[in-house]
């Protein structure tokens, strides 16, 4: 047993009394006051600079034989931030699977793509489960083996909602995304993915079993993390209340889409949740599936994203979106 054994300032004079008068108190609270020691200052390390803190990695460095110059980022300039509050850092710029892989291009030029990419300093490769109906997992894992680049180096996130025609084949059950996930490693030949996204929100699935089998599957292995997709920054919200009172893991980030015509949601929702609860900001579609390059000016091309079945037509999908498009053409000219 161990015993509490009290400073020689924190036991009373056996001479100090009660006082008789109130003057005597006075003086006895003053000297009292005046031999109390001082208190200590808190022993906490103090956070240095940038500039010392990278002063100080680079003498650790190369005491190791390593340079901060051999790192990918100082040799290909790619910027890398963390992946909302969390320590996973991600390349800026990513490269996604949708439509492309299994579908637009062949699975060589998938292969070119993914090579440039990652030499250029990507790490970020998202794909989902209903991409291609599964094929563009399968042509992802098979790139990434044939290339033989280190798991570790890599950030792989897919998403889960759409995984079959049966009922229980789709959603946010429990089932759904445990047997979801675990046929996405299958097919990416992975033993885990850095980020499992839920693709949408699921009215069905009551919040805390979507929390609960998240964080299932990140105790697992099977993930590290996970985030949500076109969710609204009130079901985020809730995600993140659920996980705080049963003491899970919350979301870490929202997978939105953001360009010239969709800027509200990224400017002004996810900022407030991010200095409120941490949630990050992935965007996709920066180019508004290609509108704003500029390539529709005169009709819909071949083999454009626009002329694709998935697209309903094509141009009368987005009509709206390509109205606004004309419009700024025609008062910039």
């Amino acid at each position: 047993m161990h015993l509490y054994k009290p400073a020689c300032a924190d036991i009373p004079s056996p001479k100090l009394g009660l006082p008789k008068s109130s003057e005597s108190a006075l003086k006895c609270r003053r000297h009292l006051a005046v031999t109390k020691p001082p208190p200590q200052a808190a022993c906490w390390p103090v956070r240095p600079s940038g500039a010392a803190e990278r002063k100080y990695l680079e003498k650790f460095l190369r005491v190791h034989g390593i340079s901060l110059q051999e790192t990918t980022r100082a040799e290909t300039g790619m910027a890398y931030r963390n992946l909302g509050k969390s320590g996973l850092r991600v390349s800026c710029l990513g490269l996604g699977t949708w439509v492309t892989f299994g579908g637009q291009i062949s699975d060589e030029v998938a292969e070119r793509l993914m090579t440039i990419a990652y030499e250029s300093g990507v790490n970020l490769f998202d794909t989902a489960e209903v991409y291609a109906a599964g094929k563009a997992e399968v042509i992802l894992g098979s790139i990434i083996k044939k290339k033989g680049w280190r798991r570790s180096s890599l950030v792989i996130t897919t998403k889960l909602y759409w995984g079959g025609k049966a009922e229980t084949e789709r959603g946010l059950s429990r089932k759904h995304i445990i047997e979801g996930l675990k046929g996405s490693l299958q097919r990416l030949q992975l033993e885990y993915v850095d980020v499992v996204f839920a693709n949408r929100p699921d009215s069905n699935t009551p919040m805390e079993e979507i929390v609960r089998a998240m964080t299932h599957v990140i105790n697992q292995g099977m993930a590290m993390y996970w985030g949500t997709s076109r969710w609204s920054a009130m079901e985020i919200m809730e995600a993140y209340s659920v996980a705080r009172q049963f003491n899970m893991i919350p979301p870490v980030c929202e997978q939105a889409e953001y360009h010239l015509f969709q800027r509200e949601k990224v400017e002004v929702q996810l900022p407030e949740l991010y200095h409120k609860i941490g949630v990050g900001a992935m965007t996709w579609s920066p180019l508004a599936c290609g509108i704003i390059s500029g390539k529709y000016g005169n009709g819909v091309p071949e083999s454009s994203r626009a002329s694709l079945k998935v697209f309903k037509g094509g141009r009368s999908s987005y009509y709206t979106v390509f109205e606004v498009y004309d419009w700024l053409i025609s008062i910039t000219i």
